[in-house]
């Protein structure tokens, strides 16, 4: 399977997983606005989410795939096997300890991300804390299912998985909520549930997929088992490698406790709206960043393995390619469009126009970071395909200082939104500097006609952009609120004109689209 059928296979069914996740911030939006409960709901669950971040996505992933890719290639998939094997013992017996201690500390978790909810709002963050906790261990189990997966070349299934949490929470926000409601219960702390139903359903499809492959990892029951497992020299390499990658995460999940915490300071609802701009912001981030890393990663790996220099380079200039033709119109969407994207995807039920117009600021900060959200997703896999992951770190250490200097000088004078610029503008200060260090190192070389290109698309963005202006201000997005279907259907017939005009732009400039599938 060529890397752009790939990279599509990952897109279709992360697009189906952002649409399903819309339509689940859609319905908690319009079911509790953003309140204070909302906020309670919104940390509860960052709690868990960012500690599968940091241990599943992050650090775990970063070491393990290209290991794993390394052992299958230079030691076969017997010897592989064996390592999946003596992995998942051990992430599994650490998983139960964390889960436990995460449930019984869920006041202290709570207090530490934000310190600043009324002490009703942090009772109930608590209590679906604790709920929700166990979802990192499912998670953490899916992690390892999908780096499995994905260097076998097997990618539909770790994509689609996310949309069992969606259908899940949409599930208990639907239905769950209600019954609550009339048990005595808070409706929104069904939202607990639907979050910890949607975790083990991730990972009971993990199953099917591995079990065809005869992947399946068998778990060691038994300290004997454990203590096997443990002295495994694939183990012990991967968590020599996940040290400095768990720093690097680390510091990343900082930076959003971080904020978790000032914004929770901030008037009632900051936490809601941060929360629901980074959704959308989640859409190109997802669909483009994150399937080029799940791509790029393996066959990365597999190419530093097998000593091909030129391959390796060219991997990286055919994913930062794409990533400018695709992220930077995303970028300036989100910054001339921004009011009608919120307007109508959440402007319904308990969602007032104040909370639409704090969503916008806050999804504008993150516009202006946006194409180095995105170009980060390339560029680290490009050291961690060589088993550097110190150097990201480094840069990553740094940034965070530098975005709590940001924090100081913006919070103050734009709130919430404050922190969401923050964070863009950390962004591409961290994605620039990798790319000069992959550049330094001579592991990137660009290939020929990167100014050319560069102005086509430029030339793209400029009309595409001209025309989100006008239509941003020919109408009044609020307003329209009395006819939502006409609404969607504003929206849907100017993002398609906008995606016409870019492309037949590009088109007529002399942009190829088929050598991207050329050169994958």
């Amino acid at each position: 399977m060529s890397l752009l059928r790939s990279a599509s296979v990952v897109s279709a069914f992360t697009l189906l997983s952002r649409i399903t996740g819309l339509v689940r911030e859609q319905l908690i939006a319009a079911s509790f606005g953003a309140s204070s409960s909302t906020d309670a709901y919104q940390v509860a669950f960052r709690i868990p989410n960012l500690l599968r971040r940091l241990f599943a996505e992050g650090a775990f992933s970063q070491a393990f795939v290209p290991i794993l890719a390394a052992s299958r290639a230079t030691h076969g998939d017997a010897a592989t096997h064996t390592l999946v094997d003596a992995v998942a013992t051990v992430l599994a017996w650490v998983l139960v300890g964390v889960c436990a201690l995460g449930v019984l500390g869920a006041p202290v978790l709570v207090w530490l991300m934000a310190a600043g909810l009324p002490d009703a709002a942090q009772a109930e963050a608590v209590v679906m804390t604790r709920w929700m906790f166990p979802y990192i261990g499912c998670m953490s189990l899916v992690a390892l299912s999908a780096g499995i997966l994905n260097t076998w070349k097997r990618f539909a299934v770790p994509a689609a998985t996310p949309v069992l949490l969606n259908l899940s929470v949409i599930g208990a926000a639907w239905w769950l909520a209600p019954v609550f409601g009339r048990a005595g219960w808070p409706p929104i702390q069904a939202l607990a549930v639907g979050v910890m139903v949607g975790g083990v359903l991730q990972l009971l499809i993990q199953v099917p997929a591995l079990h065809r492959l005869g992947l399946l990892p068998r778990i060691g029951v038994g300290l004997a088992a454990l203590r096997a497992a443990w002295h495994h020299d694939g183990v012990r390499r991967i968590l020599r490698q996940m040290a400095p990658a768990l720093l690097g995460v680390s510091v990343a999940q900082l930076s959003l406790l971080v904020n978790t915490q000032i914004a929770s300071h901030l008037q009632a609802g900051s936490v809601s709206w941060l929360t629901y701009a980074d959704r959308l912001m989640e859409f190109p981030t997802a669909l483009l960043g994150v399937a080029l890393g799940v791509v790029l990663l393996p066959q990365l790996s597999a190419a530093q393995a097998g000593g091909e220099t030129e391959r390796y380079s060219a991997l990286l200039d055919w994913g930062l390619r794409l990533v400018v033709m695709l992220a930077l119109p995303c970028a300036l969407a989100l910054l001339v469009f921004a009011e009608p994207l919120v307007t109508v995807l959440y402007h319904y039920g308990q969602f007032q126009p104040v909370d639409v117009r704090q969503t916008v600021i806050a999804l504008m900060g993150y516009g202006v970071g946006l194409l180095g959200l995105i170009a980060i997703k390339v560029l680290a896999p490009g050291f961690y395909a060589r088993q550097d992951i110190r150097t990201p770190v480094r840069i990553a250490i740094t940034v965070l200082a530098l975005t709590q200097l940001f924090n100081l000088a913006l919070v103050p004078l734009l709130g919430h939104a404050g922190l969401a610029l923050s964070i863009g503008l950390a962004a591409m200060v961290n994605a620039t500097w990798l790319l000069i260090g992959l550049r330094r190192r001579g592991s990137y070389v660009p290939s020929a006609g990167w100014r050319g290109f560069s102005l086509q698309v430029l030339a793209g963005c400029m009309a595409m952009t001209a025309l989100l202006l006008a239509a941003a201000r020919r109408w009044d997005w609020v307003g329209l609120g009395a006819t939502p279907g006409l609404r969607v259907a504003l929206l849907a017939g100017v993002l398609g004109s906008a995606a016409l005009v870019y492309f037949g732009v590009l088109r007529l400039a002399g942009v190829d689209l088929k050598q991207f599938a050329r050169r994958a």
